[in-house]
């Protein structure tokens, strides 16, 4: 389902048809995020103050690095991170730009999970890039409540 965006965040939710358990552990075991997100996380894990990269692996965007800093992780309810939005150029150095805030978010609803993800910040990115970022990154997440829903699907026990 879409929710309405400010120039400021996106928002996306989906409903996930099994126990946050589930959903949570697609979410923070960074193989698995990596196989619905398209990254490669083989051998990485998540926890509070750890940066991680990965390359992408999604066609087209093999040349971009996947570089997030964890925030929090708390246990089957919120799990955030720090990343430059829409940063695929590779001739720009996005190092010194700030960075939005993705916080995805779970709660227990009718026969499953309620996911939500937000990414805020964008009103801090540089005008130069702001409205790609943001357009891209809406697309993105649109993309990616389809991945994760469809991933969790096929993890389900028979």
């Amino acid at each position: 389902m879409a929710s309405p965006s400010s120039t400021d965040r996106i928002e996306r939710s989906v409903h996930i048809n099994t126990a946050p358990s589930k959903v949570w552990k697609a979410l923070t075991q960074a193989e698995e995020f990596g196989n619905w997100f398209g990254v490669a996380l083989k051998g990485k894990t998540f926890s509070a103050g750890q940066q991680v990269q990965g390359h992408i692996t999604i066609a087209g965007y093999e040349h971009v690095l996947f570089d997030v800093l964890i925030e929090r992780v708390e246990p089957e309810t919120l799990f955030s991170y720090r990343w430059h939005p829409y940063a695929v150029d590779p001739a720009v150095d996005y190092s010194k730009e700030p960075t939005t805030l993705v916080e995805f978010t779970l709660k227990a609803a009718s026969g499953g999970t309620l996911l939500t993800v937000v990414e805020s910040g964008f009103d801090r990115i540089p005008v130069a890039r702001r409205v790609e970022a943001l357009r891209m990154n809406t697309g993105g997440w649109e993309g990616q409540m389809v991945n994760i829903q469809k991933y969790v699907a096929s993890q389900a026990s028979p």
